[in-house]
């Protein structure tokens, strides 16, 4: 062999061993569904509350209610049922029923059976009494004033407790997250998310405090009256323009 030939042969070896040794490339690890929407452009985000406005100017909570308290058990026995069905519920339940200490001083059965339409009564009831009681022992017989202390409350968690103290209250503590709010966030690419507690801090930054309280009531109305879960109705949406979401259906 000659020289040149055992320089090349050496050459190809050095090559091939390198080749072995050098690490693969890593891989990228796949997006998650997380953080705010790309459609938070300050300019967007005011073209859509500007067009909420203007279709739903008197948007309100939906749940019929005569003070606070009213407010906070119709709210924990709207979980997983309809206003509508809550508020047909309440037209006997609060004459029977009419303050705290009815509630917490209540015959289980007997409560059980005046709410078995909202469904999960006995889970319900279990809150209803107990959140009563508390309001009774803790807070002097009226629902609180702070997020804080309504979080104490049995069957109350962070919806339950803005929708009573921006509602009964005006207190903007936060934005009402219920399962229209979160639908109608995400095909509006407000965000990412879609844990209500994630999706709720994330539209926090992006909405002016002082329009969280009438922004959930509107976002709310117009999921149950345009946006649809199943068959949006779009030709009648005033937000069609701004909206991309792979949900559309025009």
């Amino acid at each position: 062999m000659t020289p040149k030939t055992k320089e090349k042969t050496a050459v190809k070896k050095r090559t091939a061993s390198a080749k072995r040794k050098a690490p693969k490339p890593e891989r990228k690890a796949k997006a998650g569904k997380t953080g705010r929407g790309t459609g938070t452009d300050p300019k967007r985000v005011a073209a859509i509350l500007a067009k909420l406005d203007d279709a739903y100017p008197d948007a309100n909570c939906e749940l019929r209610h005569e003070n606070p308290f009213q407010l906070l058990i119709s709210t924990i026995l709207s979980a997983q049922c309809t206003d509508v069905r809550v508020n047909q519920v309440a037209e006997t339940l609060y004459k029977k029923y009419p303050d705290a200490k009815a509630f917490a001083y209540a015959t289980p059965s007997e409560l059980e059976m005046e709410i078995r339409p909202t469904g999960f009564f006995r889970n319900k009831t279990k809150s209803v009494m107990g959140a009563s009681k508390a309001i009774l022992e803790r807070f002097g017989g009226e629902v609180p004033r702070t997020m804080e202390e309504i979080l104490t409350l049995p069957g109350v968690a962070r919806k339950t407790g803005n929708v009573v103290l921006g509602t009964a209250y005006g207190i903007t503590s936060g934005i009402v997250v219920d399962t229209h709010v979160l639908r109608l966030s995400e095909r509006l690419d407000l965000t990412r998310n879609d844990d209500p507690k994630k999706v709720e801090q994330d539209l926090m930054q992006v909405i002016p405090r002082e329009k969280w309280i009438q922004f959930s009531h509107q976002l709310i109305w117009h999921g149950r009256r345009v946006c649809h879960a199943r068959k949006p109705k779009c030709t009648e949406c005033n937000l069609e323009s701004l909206c991309y979401s792979k949900d559309k259906t025009v």
